[in-house]
């Protein structure tokens, strides 16, 4: 099927690296329903993406809701006909060392990181094979792969998602439903523009091409995941990080 005949739910696609993959997908010519929890951003969206028309459709939608995910996925593919790509891209931080953390930001980071993107897979994975074809991303992170200081809750979440990932894709594969994930690296957002600059200039010692990501590189590799010029790729883990994962 052709890109500009399938249809795509983005979670986290309000700003940032969501609001960038939304923005690739629509070039691609995929219908995007764009889900987020803060409605006031979704307003401001179409106008941010020059106005898609009836390509873009906004949801607000709280992704740790495991009935409310179900129903929106199920809404879309009553309405469009299908759902034909699904990217986890919802996920916040807490961060704090391992002996300070409470269980609050323990549960509520592995909540929407990981367990929001079970329910969407879920979901989303009953259509796909009933279609017979689909491609689920999922948002995983450097994090995931080597751990990374004062972040225990959000490297566990993000080694989950490719756990998830790589377990999807097993299941999924024999009936054409893909499942790959994405792992950024520092990528230069709204999260990370507060960071103090000493520590962004560490960050960057690590960065062997000496420069911090953009959302646009993680959108790109998203879209390409997403498509069919990634037909005979699942189960991956795509870095994304200027080489610090070698």
């Amino acid at each position: 099927m052709a890109d500009k005949d399938k249809v795509a739910i983005v979670t986290g696609a309000a700003r940032g690296i969501g609001r960038e993959i939304v923005r690739e997908l629509l070039a691609s010519g995929m219908t995007v329903i764009a889900v987020d929890l803060r409605e006031d951003l979704l307003q401001e969206l179409p106008e941010a993406l020059g106005q898609p028309g009836d390509k873009l459709a906004c949801r607000t939608l709280d992704v740790t809701n495991s009935e409310g995910f179900t129903a929106l996925v199920d809404d879309v593919a009553e309405k469009f006909g299908r759902v034909d790509v699904l990217v986890n891209n919802a996920g916040i931080t807490r961060d704090g060392l391992l002996m300070r953390m409470d269980d609050k930001d323990w549960d509520l980071v592995l909540k929407v990181n990981l367990t929001s993107a079970f329910y969407g897979t879920r979901a989303a994975a009953k259509h796909m094979v009933r279609q017979r074809g689909g491609s689920i991303v999922n948002m995983a992170s450097y994090s995931g792969v080597e751990g990374n200081r004062g972040q225990a809750n959000y490297a566990a979440s993000k080694a989950g998602m490719i756990g998830l990932t790589k377990t999807t894709a097993k299941e999924l594969a024999s009936k054409s439903v893909r499942c790959n994930a994405v792992a950024p690296g520092f990528i230069q957002t709204e999260m990370t523009d507060v960071l103090p600059q000493q520590a962004k200039d560490m960050a960057l010692e690590q960065i062997p091409m000496k420069r911090f990501g953009q959302p646009g590189d993680i959108a790109r590799a998203v879209a390409f995941l997403a498509s069919d010029a990634s037909a005979y790729i699942t189960g991956q883990v795509l870095s994304v990080d200027g080489g610090m994962h070698t």
